[in-house]
């Protein structure tokens, strides 16, 4: 697994999506679970506004009705021509690693690539956009039982084995399971802003944030005995982003040895303390510019960093860009809607 993390989410450069119009792929075959995940994520209406994220549309590869796993048939909106105007593509899955797609389909793909679109993949869906050429040169993942075959068959993809999903800007690819939940509240929080995607990820009943870089894989025995849950500790240190973080006091306040409080934390986040507070702030940081007119100075204090210099240095580092600008543009997305 590479340890170079990614970005906590994109630049906001385009904050909203200029074409709303969002065209889930379907297919014989097809994988309900991830085409299940992704019609909750972008075609439900927002709790807030409601109005739905996106103009959703689904487009099947086969003409009439076809089968999707679990016994379901399907009729739906149309054929591959609804590509051809989709601010972007959503392949959830494919139906096998070792079931070439189409010609048609590749070509659809390649040309809507052509065009600007954004093409996003769960899970197997990689396979269909490694065929098309879309991922030469780039990073992509899949699921981690097919990423070796992934990196095999196409040896100009810069493969990450244990990434649970990968932003590279108009390709985003992800992992199977619940790491297509990630990558669909991703897309949201990019396009939408941060307070946007806790809402939908809030309504899905699931945790707002995992990083692309968190690993597929946490290996975790079943505890003999029920374990201490640190939820209440998260929530407490959530509401004290001012208050440095003593490694042997959390562990005493969760009554566990340091050892073994790292270790839980792991299991619990993916990440270490640090790792995980430093993502936490940012997202506080990002909301309060997004939705306010603090100053710089005032967004770092409240957000945990003391400092604007190291408010200005953690956004470098890990969103590409700086407060003002992430601000700005969120400004103009408003000013546009």
């Amino acid at each position: 697994m590479q340890n170079a993390a990614l970005p906590l989410m994109s630049s906001p450069r385009n904050p909203a999506p200029l074409n709303r119009r969002l065209v889930l792929l379907a297919y014989e075959c097809l994988c309900t679970f991830e085409f299940g995940t992704a019609v909750e994520a972008f075609g439900r209406a927002d709790e807030l506004t409601g109005k739905p994220l996106y103009d959703l549309a689904v487009a099947s590869v086969e003409e009439g009705t076809f089968g999707a796993q679990g016994g379901v048939r399907l009729v739906v909106d149309g054929g591959l021509e609804l590509l051809e105007d989709a601010g972007t593509i959503v392949i959830p899955g494919w139906r096998s690693i070792h079931e070439p797609a189409s010609d048609r389909l590749i070509a659809a793909l390649q040309k809507a690539h052509q065009y600007g679109t954004r093409i996003v993949s769960i899970c197997a869906g990689s396979f269909v956009l490694g065929a098309a050429g879309l991922l030469d040169g780039k990073r992509a993942t899949a699921h981690w039982n097919s990423t070796d075959v992934l990196a095999q068959r196409f040896p100009k993809v810069q493969v990450e084995h244990g990434m649970i999903y990968v932003d590279e800007g108009s390709i985003i690819t992800s992992a199977g399971g619940a790491a297509g939940v990630d990558l669909c509240l991703h897309l949201i929080r990019r396009d939408y802003g941060i307070e946007v995607a806790n809402r939908t990820a809030r309504r899905m009943v699931t945790p707002p944030l995992r990083e692309g870089n968190q690993a597929q894989l946490i290996q975790q025995p079943v505890p003999r005995y029920p374990a201490k849950t640190l939820a209440p500790l998260l929530d407490d240190l959530r509401s004290h982003l001012n208050t440095p973080m003593v490694i042997d006091q959390l562990a005493a306040q969760a009554g566990m040895s340091r050892r073994t409080f790292l270790r839980r934390f792991h299991d619990s986040t993916g990440s270490t303390p640090g790792e995980w507070m430093l993502s936490v702030r940012l997202e506080k940081a990002c909301a309060l510019l997004e939705n306010g007119t603090l100053s710089i100075d005032r967004v770092a204090e409240q957000a945990g960093f003391g400092s604007p210099e190291t408010l200005r240095h953690h956004f470098r580092q890990r969103l590409g860009t700086t407060p003002t600008q992430w601000r700005k543009g969120f400004v103009e997305r408003d000013l546009v809607g």
